[in-house]
């Protein structure tokens, strides 16, 4: 049973690492209280801490600032079991027991986060920012559906980015920025007994780690037009925990075991080009696109203690969203946003999980900046995501190469809406 054991616990780390890159925001964009109010179409080409997450360059010009910022995202989302099936060793056949409908398993929850900047002498700055680019909960009940896939997904990040910026003459900026980013996560996904008449095992297993990765970034200004180009690298993450599995009974038994496991795969770079135009002395207009390179994520290199492992193949795409924007200044205390944001996701229709349930979005914000003192503004805007239906298709072998083979079948829909309200404070000093 010593194969046993070894699958199942590929199945555990492929699962965690799924619950990860399965989110379409997987790369959050909730990194700035002002760029949300745009729907983030101008974040590259605009100066302040407050776009520094787009482009180090950002702060090049700027004074001496410190922001902070809180979004609370909402996600109102039902995930609809369509005739999923159990194969079970023999080839019974039957379908998946459970609550059929599962209703907002994506958790609800806050994202922060903080930038500070001060110039160097006259043509240089330096910043500090942190920021939780991926970040998300979701939780199904322990009979629903789509426990054979997922029942708690926990995983929460926190990345901490040095940059330094330049002014290279009176037109151009250059900005690097490197970045250190601690990942920890929770998962815990139902195990087929033999039989339909068990109750499941449960597999439950949790990792964390620090990985690093780089950016840089220009911004010309051309009158009242600025230019923005940024790229940020890609980061080859390393994982290790530990991998729980109890609850098998009979012939599955000695597959109940505590190990150390450690699991390698690559998130994907980022590339930015965006513009800035200051129309009127009261109107700027935005415009970005960016172009995500998801195809870095191409396997998830499982590795256990004692040696033995697995590779996983994920069939992610790369992606290009695009904004427009503006931002429009009432008078001298107050500057109104409007934006509108097109965001396809990465997950290949052919195979998706109903870990995090994912599909085409688009963004519709509005938000707003209030002067409140000579050195201190007030950002707030507010997000409608709408997110188109899609399928979930996903197989699962558990115990594969074993006269215990036992294959899950998952076919399902997914619909929803999300809500965000951000709030920020920026100060000069």
């Amino acid at each position: 049973m010593t194969r046993l054991k070894t699958l199942a616990a590929t199945t555990a780390l492929a699962g965690l690492m799924a619950s990860q890159a399965q989110a379409a925001g997987y790369y959050l964009q909730e990194q700035s209280v002002r760029g949300a109010g745009r729907a983030y179409s101008g974040e590259v080409a605009d100066q302040g801490v407050a776009s520094l997450w787009w482009n180090p360059a950002a702060i090049a010009r700027s004074p001496r600032e410190v922001y902070g910022g809180a979004h609370a995202v909402f996600v109102d989302a039902r995930v609809e079991n369509h005739g999923s099936t159990i194969t079970y060793p023999g080839g019974l056949t039957v379908p998946v027991q459970g609550e059929p409908r599962a209703f907002n398993p994506i958790q609800d929850g806050v994202a922060p986060n903080f930038a500070i900047a001060t110039p160097i002498g006259e043509r240089f700055a330096l910043g500090l920012s942190v920021a939780a680019p991926f970040n998300f909960t979701t939780e199904y009940r322990r009979n629903a559906w789509a426990r054979y896939d997922a029942l708690t997904s926990r995983l929460t990040t926190a990345d901490i980015q040095v940059t330094g910026a330049m002014q290279v003459t009176d037109w151009l900026d250059v900005g690097v920025g490197v970045s250190s980013q601690y990942t920890e996560a929770k998962l815990q996904t139902a195990y087929p007994n033999l039989s339909p008449l068990l109750p499941d095992g449960i597999s439950q297993l949790s990792g964390d780690g620090w990985d690093f990765g780089w950016s840089a970034g220009a911004q010309a200004h051309l009158g009242a037009v600025t230019l923005g180009a940024s790229y940020r690298s890609k980061m080859e993450h390393d994982l290790d925990g530990r991998v729980f599995v109890g609850g098998l009974l009979g012939p599955l038994a000695p597959a109940n075991r505590d190990l150390k496991g450690s699991a390698a795969f690559t998130t994907p770079w980022i590339a930015t080009l965006g513009a800035r135009w200051q129309a009127t002395d009261k109107l700027a207009l935005n415009a970005q696109v960016q172009r995500i390179g998801w195809g870095e994520f191409k396997s998830i290199d499982v590795n256990f203690e004692g040696g033995g492992g697995e590779t996983l193949f994920q069939g992610y795409e790369d992606t290009t969203s695009g904004g427009v924007g503006l931002d429009y200044a009432v008078n001298d205390r107050l500057t109104l946003r409007t934006g509108v944001q097109y965001d396809p996701t990465p997950t290949p229709d052919e195979a998706r999980t109903a870990r995090v349930p994912d599909g085409d979005r688009w963004l519709y914000s509005a938000g707003a900046t209030a002067q409140l003192t000579d050195s201190l503004k007030l950002d707030a805007a507010l997000t409608y995501i709408s997110f188109a239906d899609s399928d979930v298709l996903h197989d699962t072998t558990f115990y594969e190469g074993t006269p215990a083979a036992t294959t899950t079948r998952l076919r399902g829909e997914v619909q929803g809406q999300g809500y965000v309200m951000s709030l920020g404070l920026r100060k000069t000093f």
